[in-house]
């Protein structure tokens, strides 16, 4: 029977991607109240459910995604008696290495964190910071999927080869986005990404992907990375 509290981040349109008992060394903060989180939930989307939901009541001349999630996830998190941290927090949080401790991903040759299950197609969203240990699923002990994967079709399907397996080349594929605004890349989502076996059945629909290379474009233009 699924657990109330997976049950519960469903209902919200989100997914439980991973949990974990964090220790001293982990970087996790206290919640707002000063309450030492206990276990952390790593929430995020993966299928569908969230991008329909933010895409029903978003304010498109207000909302970005960001300012949703902390509206929507904050009184999720408060329902299951914790409080809430966020991937795009200041100073910046270790998510990755968070999401190792979940064994909820691991890092793919194109340095984005896959999941065992959900392939590339994911996000975290934030991690619910939880004073109590709720009887959870075992996490899986899976290894990465890279590492059985022959050929490694990821590194050679971008256009500009902005992969290489040891570095990521933003600039080139940055001007390829910008210098083909209709091209797959920009309507369909990253070509590297969908080359990855893994996880195919919860690639994002063409609406959520050029929503999100969008946002990478607008991002890169603000000087958000370099």
């Amino acid at each position: 029977m699924e657990h109330p509290v997976l049950t519960t981040i469903a209902r919200e349109g989100f997914v439980a991607l991973g949990w974990f008992e964090p220790g001293a060394g982990d970087g996790v903060p206290e919640s707002a109240d000063g309450k030492a989180a206990r276990q952390v939930l790593l929430i995020g989307n993966a299928g569908p459910a969230m991008f329909q939901r933010f895409q029903r009541a978003r304010d498109v001349d207000r909302d970005c995604l960001d300012d949703w999630t902390r509206a929507v996830i904050d009184p999720l998190a408060a329902q299951l008696g914790g409080g809430a941290a966020y991937p795009f927090d200041k100073p910046a949080l270790p998510f990755l290495t968070w999401a190792k401790r979940a064994r909820a991903g691991f890092t793919s040759p194109l340095g984005l964190n896959i999941h065992p299950v959900y392939g590339l197609w994911h996000a975290f969203r934030a991690a619910i910071l939880l004073p109590v240990v709720f009887d959870l699923p075992p996490a899986s002990t899976t290894v990465s999927p890279c590492e059985t994967c022959e050929g490694r079709p990821c590194l050679s399907a971008c256009p500009v080869g902005a992969f290489d397996g040891m570095a990521y080349r933003v600039g080139p594929c940055v001007e390829h986005l910008e210098a083909h605004p209709q091209g797959a890349c920009m309507t369909a989502g990253c070509l590297a990404r969908h080359a990855c076996p893994v996880g195919v059945g919860y690639r994002y629909a063409p609406a959520q992907a050029a929503f999100h290379m969008t946002a990478f474009v607008k991002a890169r233009r603000a000087g958000r990375f370099t």
